[in-house]
């Protein structure tokens, strides 16, 4: 029976493993393939199955996001070259902002910026000197007709105003759960195209319009040239300051690559406490905003209810 604790059985035993893992070592290098030219196949690869996939589901969605201009529009918009004397820089932004997206929607908009002033000016005219026929002196009837041509030019840029103004409500209110849900998914290991589409899978059941933002800034990320174009894009786009805030931390993590995490927390946590305030507000408000409603309907009400049995009591007894 051999004896394994001899001395030198043992040194032979330790000489052989070390001899096998230094000819281990040595040959490992030869054996292995490279891993970051594997890594970056893969990685390529996958970019060209995002902007795929991007790609498609932008050719779905065009005709929502960018609907087709009717033809008589875009005839009279081209006859009257509407877009040298009505079209603007400025007009195109608010649009956009506005969730209008296209060379249809600035065609649409030159047409009702052009029509509406004229059938207001029309119905004005009839309605002064027909229908109310009013005894009014003759300044004073054009002077209406011009407001009401005014209105109709002003018309179309408070619809596109206010409809500005619902969507950056819309997007403060659902920001903080999204940034919630982008921190999650940047703490998970997911890269910013995919977390951006992931937020903007689930976020659309709160803000269909910040949905629709993260979605297109996606597909930017996956064909601009420069990622911090997309981001200055969403910015533009919606006008939200909190949305700036996280754009500005995402060119600066991508100049920088300064860690994204905290600042998304503390952006969240700012997020969250700006919409506490805004409530808080809203509910300050209240008060005065009763008080003529209070006068007007429930005090009449009230003094009834206490006065008229009174009354019948009086005109009984006399």
């Amino acid at each position: 029976m051999p004896d394994f604790f001899n001395g030198n059985f043992l040194f032979g035993a330790l000489v052989a493993l070390a001899t096998f893992a230094a000819i281990l070592s040595v040959g490992m290098p030869f054996l292995e393939r490279e891993p970051l030219e594997k890594r970056m196949r893969s990685v390529a690869s996958e970019r060209e199955k995002i902007r795929a996939r991007e790609r498609e589901k932008l050719q779905t969605t065009r005709g929502s996001l960018r609907p087709e201009a009717k033809a008589y529009m875009r005839q009279i918009v081209e006859r009257f070259n509407l877009h040298t004397w009505l079209g603007t820089a400025q007009a195109k932004e608010q649009m956009a902002r506005a969730g209008f997206r296209g060379a249809a929607a600035e065609t649409g908009f030159l047409f009702f910026r052009l029509v509406v002033p004229i059938a207001t000016l029309i119905l004005g005219s009839v309605y002064v000197f027909v229908i109310g026929d009013f005894d009014w002196p003759l300044t004073i009837k054009f002077g209406a007709i011009l407001a009401a041509a005014y209105a109709g030019l002003k018309a179309p840029e408070v619809y596109i105003s206010n409809t500005i103004s619902k969507r950056q409500q819309s997007m403060t209110r659902s920001f903080p759960d999204a940034m919630d849900l982008l921190l999650i998914c940047v703490e998970s290991g997911m890269s910013i195209e995919q977390a951006f589409r992931k937020v903007s899978q689930e976020i659309g059941v709160q803000s269909v319009a910040l949905a629709e933002e993260l979605a297109l800034t996606t597909a930017e990320l996956s064909f601009l040239p420069e990622r911090r174009q997309a981001y200055e894009n969403l910015a533009n786009r919606t006008g939200v300051d909190s949305i700036k805030q996280i754009v500005t931390v995402l060119v600066q993590a991508e100049k920088y690559g300064t860690p994204l995490g905290t600042a998304l927390r503390v952006l969240g946590q700012e997020s969250r406490d700006h919409r506490l305030l805004l409530a808080e507000q809203k509910a300050a408000a209240l008060p005065p905003k009763l008080t003529v409603p209070m006068i007007v309907f429930f005090l009449p009400v009230l003094f009834a209810v206490i006065i008229t049995p009174a009354a019948i009591q009086v005109s009984h007894q006399m």
